[in-house]
């Protein structure tokens, strides 16, 4: 029995629409990671990018369980010597819905050369619109 291995070129890759509303930030951003990884197909290759692409909407809808709204924090760094910096949930989700997200997603992708091209995949609105309605995205269900 032997192995076949996919390449990106052997297989054509589809556009996934997920709403975001009223869904849980981690419970989401493992399944939009599963699906940009590609392990959602049966051709998986851990070391090719056959992922799909996935568009979300409504990001500034997302919920997170418990306290998290006030006790969960995001540290970036200025540069600066004492230039750390940190927000809650609530203020990234005020301030930027987009990035939380983001974040969320690319912590659970593979720590790799791969994970840039996964990551680009993803596309990230607040509202219902969003400009790829020309590739026809398939809505899921989670």
């Amino acid at each position: 029995m032997r192995t076949k291995s996919y390449k990106n070129t052997d297989l054509d890759n589809n556009w996934l629409l997920l709403d975001a509303k009223d869904e849980t930030l981690g419970r989401l951003s493992s399944k939009i990671a599963s699906i940009l990884m590609g392990k959602n197909k049966a051709q998986y290759t851990p070391h090719n990018d056959l992922g799909d692409y996935v568009v979300v909407v409504n990001a500034e809808k997302i919920k997170v369980t418990g306290n998290k709204n006030t006790q969960k924090r995001y540290y970036r760094h200025t540069g600066y010597p004492g230039g750390l910096k940190s927000s809650t949930f609530s203020e990234m989700i005020e301030k930027d819905p987009e990035n939380t997200i983001l974040k969320a997603v690319k912590g659970m992708l593979p720590k790799n050369k791969l994970s840039n091209s996964m990551i680009s995949k993803l596309k990230i609105y607040t509202g219902d619109n969003h400009p790829h309605a020309g590739q026809n995205p398939i809505k899921i269900e989670l």
